[in-house]
């Protein structure tokens, strides 16, 4: 998955949650949306010394997957050399303490993340599980068209969903459940077309915790977009 296709899937995302057409580049999408998630970072390979990405970097010794430790590729032990204390220990751990980068297991179209599996159109994201077009993304299983995404699961076009599962074209969203088109809720469950409400569950057409008709609000959320995605 190169940065073209992942312009797409923002695209696509952002165009359900808010219904407009996206503004932001990628890299304006990441620097707005997703300027505060640990998601992998690019370091270098030390076999090949070319750019690869990891989950964390507290490690010194790269090796991209599936790569192997050299001397090591049929998985054997290597020759035993004589080890007569802790420095010889540590000495002979350096040759083999390579951390494998960009991890990925029954994965396509996978790029720059780390920790994916069974998954496919991935891009800049780490522990993804059965998910499909996902991009900027720490945490995120059973998810289909989620952005800057942490911790989340059982969901599908939203933006900036924290620790919630069930939700659907939503953007800021956290510690919630069953979310529909809604904008900054948390602790909420069974929440449709509200705003900015903490602490309420089977509500519609509530904003900052208070009920407004249909009108009212449809009114009030094209500000909101547009505040959201421009301001």
């Amino acid at each position: 998955m190169n940065a073209a296709k992942a312009q797409e899937v923002v695209d696509k995302i952002v165009g359900q949650v808010f219904g407009v057409e996206n503004p932001l580049s990628l890299d304006e999408f990441l620097d707005k949306f997703a300027f505060d998630l640990r998601l992998p970072r690019q370091v270098l390979d030390t076999k090949t010394n070319e750019t690869t990405w990891a989950q964390s970097t507290n490690p010194t010794k790269f090796l991209k997957f599936p790569s192997v430790i050299p001397g090591m590729e049929q998985k054997e032990l290597l020759p035993k050399v004589p080890v007569s204390g802790l420095q010889d220990v540590l000495g002979a751990w350096s040759k083999v303490n390579y951390v494998y980068t960009e991890k990925q297991v029954s994965s396509s179209n996978v790029a720059r993340s780390d920790n994916v599996y069974s998954s496919e159109n991935v891009y800049r994201s780490q522990d993804v599980l059965r998910s499909k077009n996902v991009v900027f993304s720490d945490g995120a299983w059973d998810c289909e068209y989620v952005a800057a995404n942490q911790r989340s699961n059982t969901s599908t076009f939203c933006i900036r969903l924290d620790d919630s599962k069930e939700c659907s074209n939503s953007f800021g969203i956290s510690w919630s459940e069953k979310i529909t088109n809604s904008y900054f809720l948390h602790a909420c469950g069974d929440v449709q077309d509200s705003m900015f409400c903490t602490n309420i569950d089977n509500k519609r057409f509530c904003i900052a915790n208070m009920q407004f008709e249909e009108a009212e609000y449809n009114k009030i959320k094209q500000e909101v977009i547009r505040w959201i995605l421009t301001g």
